[in-house]
């Protein structure tokens, strides 16, 4: 796995910690790899999710890092949404 997975696996498990997150998602790192996203956590792996966010190392960081909201970033075609729409908008709501 490469360190960008890594540290994105600890980081979404300390914003994840006690948020009411269920359900699936998955975060497809180009070039990096995936992270999956449920009730219990986040790890790094590539399974099926009921929602798929697709972006740039760059673009990932800076959403992890709150420089860049995950609304503005769909908006401007940072970030690709593929599936459930309300499950993405409750993840941004606990990235934020």
């Amino acid at each position: 796995m490469s360190d960008i997975v890594n540290e994105a696996v600890v980081v979404l498990n300390e914003k994840l910690a006690g948020a009411d997150f269920s359900g699936t998602a998955k975060f497809d790192i180009k070039d990096e790899g995936c992270v999956m996203m449920d009730s219990s956590g986040a790890r790094a792996a590539d399974e099926p999710a009921d929602v798929t966010l697709s972006a740039d190392a760059d673009t990932f960081k800076e959403i992890l890092e709150g420089e860049t909201n995950p609304t503005s970033a769909f908006m401007t075609g940072k970030l690709k949404v593929d599936g459930d729409m309300g499950m993405a908008m409750t993840l941004a709501s606990v990235l934020a």
